[in-house]
């Protein structure tokens, strides 16, 4: 398979076999926590409250996560521009997740592999994010993806979610797993905010950045529909209608910037 670093046409500016590597070993620990979660549960999680709320997750990780995050390497491994813009936001859904286990778990051992996912994942994206060619990428992608549309909705969800987490954090009532995805929100949607303003003002690292925080933000709403499905059979909790329909309609603000965006990466593969 030829190295795509060392194709004059790749955005690639050196060998991405470290990061590769490294995301391999992040998709093995994510995978293995999950089955862990899952089939012996009580090794993970001391309380009910923990179970009833990553038991399902962890059924999400491995049949979402893991997926987009196998997928996204190999495409990125064969030179094609969706995988090598997809693969950080990939590692952005690791990170989101597993922010929210650790603030979640008690400072136990439990809590080691869940750290060391979120560091982990963030460290490959800040490598990948300085391995790419930002020029290039803008010399493919301008005038074919929409610009202003994508980065507007981006900064606005990622604003909606912030603010959101702001106003829901000031309740003194909310803990546990529930506080634990707000400090997640809060910690990611800013990069949406950020890369929503770039990608509007068509800045080379708005355009490397896009695609992955678009990419994030739709599965991260995919995940969270099939989480609501999973709730009742696996939680024995009532199934949350509204939540799903607010979730569901909030996903199709989204999907429709990220289904351009990929039209456009598409049509300008890495040769």
């Amino acid at each position: 398979m030829m190295n795509a670093s060392s194709n004059p046409k790749s955005p690639i500016t050196r060998s991405l076999s470290v990061e590769y590597t490294l995301s391999l070993i992040t998709a093995l620990l994510m995978a293995a926590m999950s089955v862990i979660g899952l089939f012996v549960p009580d090794a993970l999680y001391q309380t009910e409250e923990l179970r009833r709320s990553f038991l399902s997750n962890d059924i999400v990780n491995l049949f979402i996560g893991l997926p987009i995050l196998l997928g996204s390497m190999a495409w990125a491994r064969r030179g094609q521009l969706i995988g090598l813009l997809f693969l950080p936001g990939a590692l952005l859904y690791v990170t989101y997740n597993y922010i929210a286990y650790a603030v979640a778990m008690p400072l136990t051992w439990q809590f080691i592999p869940y750290v060391l996912l979120v560091v982990l994942s963030g460290f490959i994206i800040y490598r990948l994010m300085t391995s790419l060619d930002g020029r290039s990428i803008q010399q493919r992608l301008n005038g074919k993806i929409p610009e202003r549309f994508a980065g507007g909705v981006l900064a606005g969800l990622g604003a909606l979610f912030f603010l959101r987490g702001i106003g829901q954090l000031v309740q003194a009532s909310i803990t546990g797993p529930e506080l634990a995805v707000i400090i997640a929100d809060l910690l990611i949607t800013p990069l949406w905010v950020i890369g929503g303003i770039l990608l509007w003002r068509k800045k080379p690292l708005g355009y490397i950045s896009g695609a992955g925080l678009l990419f994030q933000a739709s599965m991260l709403f995919v995940a969270l529909l099939v989480f609501f499905i999973l709730q009742p059979v696996v939680a024995g909790v009532p199934f949350p209608t509204t939540d799903f329909i607010v979730v569901f309609v909030m996903g199709l603000v989204c999907f429709v910037p990220f289904g351009l965006f990929v039209r456009g990466m598409l049509r300008n593969p890495v040769g």
